[in-house]
């Protein structure tokens, strides 16, 4: 006899389902959210258990290693994907998802998702840790000319090394703001020395990586892009078409087709956040600030005189996505091109 479990994965618990082969429910109840508690709740079926699905949250990758490494078979699935089949039953209870769950992993209907590596996770987390204390800076700094500007004083463009400087410039014209912005850029001095020490982390671990440094000879690509697309992709083969990742990542159209109906919309981002946002911004210094000629960005400017810069550095960060899968693939670097060409 088939048994299969479906796990609904809360912070403290897990509501367990185990159904058999013909979709009857065999047992439910719920444990402690640890590897240790679900193996020894479901102990009396652990011979019969064909598989244990889960659905991707930030204890996912967690519960997946550790329940595999006591010799169940689970698999993660995209929790988009499963809310869809989920969403039928009447009464939403974590014990109705975690039977959902069951019956999914009893017919087959899911799609398993990758569980990346410990050692990416670790990279990844000094990535999430720079990029949220970027928004933090940038956050003060919007405040702090928002407070000014009540009082009709405008900090302009200024470098980000001399907007301490300048905002003392202009509290001496409005002295009962020194309390404010003092506590206001102290808490900006102490974020900016911590991207500084992650960027010294992040630099250090690029320049130990042979692939980090192929991938940095594609134009605009920097150590940050490589990281964020190594850290994001972390196993190349999974995807048989260089030309899926732009679609893993949110980078491609949506498209709706029904009947005589068949229309494109905006990009889906529906894939990471981060490898999207690193993927434009390497796609806005190749066609802004990369002076060399190379045949990409010579189809990029095409796209930014025909639909705009936009849309430009939209399908160059697709493109970018194909390129940098297949330098990984085929151990190789980007090849520049000996025409000199005014692009």
């Amino acid at each position: 006899m088939k048994h299969y479990i479906g796990l609904d994965v809360s912070l403290k618990e897990t509501h367990i389902c185990i159904v058999d082969y013909d979709g009857q429910i065999v047992w439910q109840g719920k444990c402690v959210t640890s590897p240790a508690a679900i193996s020894k709740a479901v102990a009396p079926y652990f011979d019969t258990i064909e598989v244990v699905v889960l659905e991707t949250g930030g204890q996912s990758s967690w519960l997946q290693k550790g329940l595999s490494d006591l010799d169940l078979p689970t698999v993660i699935v995209d929790a988009r994907r499963a809310k869809a089949a989920l969403s039928c039953r009447l009464n939403k209870t974590d014990a109705n998802d975690a039977e959902g769950l069951a019956q999914l992993a009893r017919t087959g209907w899911y799609h398993g998702v990758m569980a990346k590596r410990e050692e990416t996770r670790f990279i990844r987390s000094q990535l999430l840790a720079r990029h949220l204390l970027i928004k933090q800076r940038r956050d003060i700094e919007n405040q702090i000319r928002a407070i000014l500007r009540g009082f009709g004083l405008q900090v302009g463009t200024v470098a980000r090394n001399k907007f301490e400087s300048r905002i003392h410039e202009l509290v001496k014209k409005q002295p009962e703001l020194n309390s404010a912005l003092t506590a206001l850029l102290t808490a900006r001095h102490s974020i900016m020395k911590q991207i500084d020490h992650l960027d010294g982390v992040l630099n250090d671990l690029c320049s130990q990586s042979a692939l980090c440094q192929r991938f940095m000879t594609v134009p605009g690509v920097g150590p940050l892009t490589a990281l964020t697309f190594i850290t994001t992709i972390d196993d190349p083969a999974r995807f048989v078409k260089s030309s899926s990742v732009g679609a893993y990542l949110g980078l491609t159209p949506r498209r709706y087709q029904s009947g005589e109906v068949d229309k494109s919309g905006r990009i889906s981002k529906h894939g990471d956040a981060l490898a999207r946002h690193m993927l434009y911004e390497a796609a806005s210094a190749l066609i802004s600030r990369v002076k060399r000629w190379s045949s990409l960005k010579a189809w990029a400017m095409k796209i930014v005189k025909r639909s705009g810069q936009r849309k430009a550095r939209v399908a160059l960060a697709r493109k970018l996505s194909l390129i940098l899968h297949r330098i990984w693939m085929d151990g190789t670097e980007f090849c520049w091109s000996t025409k000199e060409v005014n692009a």
